[in-house]
């Protein structure tokens, strides 16, 4: 996905979260974070929209902390984080090609790892918001998902602050059956290490585990919104319970 895909596609999550948020109420309770209620979610998601758009706006080159989630609630909390979300979009939109900020990932630009990270972030937390309703879910397309688990897999989880590990060396595969993407994660004591090849090679390899489904299934059970039973597993569960037990990202 381009730059600019990955803007316009925040910008549409980001509205698509505050409507679902408006019709749970704030009191909601967000079933796929367990302790969180809609207040909670947006108050989070305001704050990481507010300190990526600061980030970017004043081009810092090193870390600078989240500010602090407001005391806000009902409509006020909405508006807060409706003009957050806004601020953040046309911050990226007004943005230049070269831009010279602070990322925590490998990356082709800052730019580009920050309209990419916000929009993930954007569309995970659109899934807790619409969850709380309990009806179906917004479709995230195919090449949004396939994007989404390479940020995941092969930015998040290679960095030092990953959990996930195995004393034993250990391979899982994630196999998206509606696109050609497939992950090879190999575990081990290190960080894991992932490599997307297409589809059919490296088909022979030895693996521990296979986690199939479609790329947007994968996108949302990877990061720990749906169940590892809306995917076909295949092999040692034990290996897929490493993942689904160690994965969240704290940091």
């Amino acid at each position: 996905m381009q730059i600019a895909e990955h803007i316009a596609s925040l910008s549409g999550e980001g509205r698509l979260l505050a409507a679902a948020a408006e019709r749970a109420g704030p009191g909601a309770s967000v079933p796929t974070c367990p302790g969180w209620q809609i207040r909670h979610l947006l108050r989070h998601t305001g704050m990481v929209h507010r300190w990526a758009a600061a980030l970017v706006a004043e081009g810092r080159t090193t870390y600078q902390p989240a500010g602090t989630e407001p005391a806000l609630d009902g409509t006020e909390l909405l508006d807060w984080f409706r003009a957050g979300h806004r601020r953040l979009v046309s911050t990226l939109e007004e943005a230049p090609a070269d831009l010279d900020c602070w990322t925590f990932m490998p990356t082709p630009s800052p730019l580009a790892f920050w309209s990419r990270r916000q929009l993930h972030e954007t569309t995970v937390h659109r899934v807790d918001a619409e969850s709380a309703l309990g009806g179906a879910l917004t479709p995230v397309s195919a090449g949004r998902a396939v994007d989404g688990i390479d940020e995941l897999l092969i930015g998040f989880h290679a960095r030092p602050t990953s959990k996930v590990r195995s004393t034993k060396p250990r391979v899982l595969r994630v196999r998206a059956t509606d696109t050609d993407a497939t992950w090879t994660v190999r575990i081990s004591q290190d960080p894991p290490r992932a490599v997307r090849s297409e589809a059919g090679a490296g088909a022979d390899d030895d693996v521990d585990c296979e986690l199939s489904g479609t790329a947007e299934g994968l996108y949302l059970a990877l990061w720990n919104r749906l169940p590892l039973t809306a995917l076909t597993l295949r092999g040692d569960r034990s290996v897929a319970r490493i993942w689904t037990d160690n994965s969240a990202v704290t940091g």
